[in-house]
């Protein structure tokens, strides 16, 4: 089986400093795999040279058997590679509605973008609520279901997620989970960067630990989730 998205020995560096030192990892097509670690384990790092925002230091990305190393983010949307950062990124003086329209930029088939915004409204019923309100005054939970929404409208075969439970409530990080889960069993595959590694692994197919820009374990999911060593690390116990 050949993996959708496919990373060998991927480095990132920061002047000298090396956030990341050579990780292998892939992606299959159809499943939710995630990257878990503590805060500075090199989990943002390694999304951002996946998805063109900084050039890798060594290595090489290859998605759908084609080498995307170092190929800007624009270029990436066009190939089916769509990311929702940290911090969620919304314009804060665009409506929700043109917020999602800002997803579909790189298209120009107006009525399917439409037909896909009312289908977003569908799955995500708080935006639909919100449709005229301004981004920057929603909650920082239905800001994230708007970034993710927007990320959607891309088309992506493969969506990419920065820490979509950052600095949520619990009821939040729930709802955002219920999302993700129905983007996953409608056929999109997803890469999630998570700090909260047993929400993380309870949603995923497989996992892999990331510790000092190190994948130190990796798995089924499920049986990460029982691993003695990821629940004293992570799963406080």
């Amino acid at each position: 089986m050949t993996a959708m998205l496919d990373v060998k020995k991927l480095q990132v560096a920061y002047g000298g400093i090396k956030a990341i030192k050579g990780i292998d990892f892939h992606v299959n097509e159809g499943e939710l795999v995630t990257l878990i670690g503590a805060n500075g384990a090199g989990k943002s790092s390694t999304l951002r040279a996946l998805s063109g925002l900084i050039k890798p230091a060594g290595g090489k990305v290859t998605y759908n058997g084609r080498d995307i190393t170092g190929v800007p983010s624009h270029a990436l949307v066009g190939l089916g590679i769509a990311l929702c950062p940290e911090g969620r990124g919304v314009f804060a003086r665009l409506n929700v509605h043109e917020n999602l329209l800002m997803g579909a930029y790189a298209r120009n088939d107006k009525a399917q973008i439409l037909k896909e915004v009312d289908e977003i409204y569908e799955m995500i019923p708080r935006l639909k609520e919100r449709t005229l309100q301004m981004a920057g005054t929603l909650s920082g939970g239905e800001q994230q279901m708007l970034a993710i929404g927007r990320a959607m409208l891309a088309q992506p075969k493969l969506l990419m997620l920065d820490e979509p439970s950052m600095g949520l409530a619990p009821l939040m990080v729930e709802k955002i989970f219920e999302i993700i889960r129905l983007i996953a069993s409608r056929g999109t595959t997803i890469l999630l960067i998570e700090q909260n590694a047993a929400l993380a692994l309870e949603n995923a197919t497989r996992g892999y630990v990331l510790e000092s820009g190190e994948i130190t374990l990796q798995g089924d999911a499920k049986v990460l989730l029982a691993d003695p060593r990821v629940k004293a690390a992570y799963l406080g116990g």
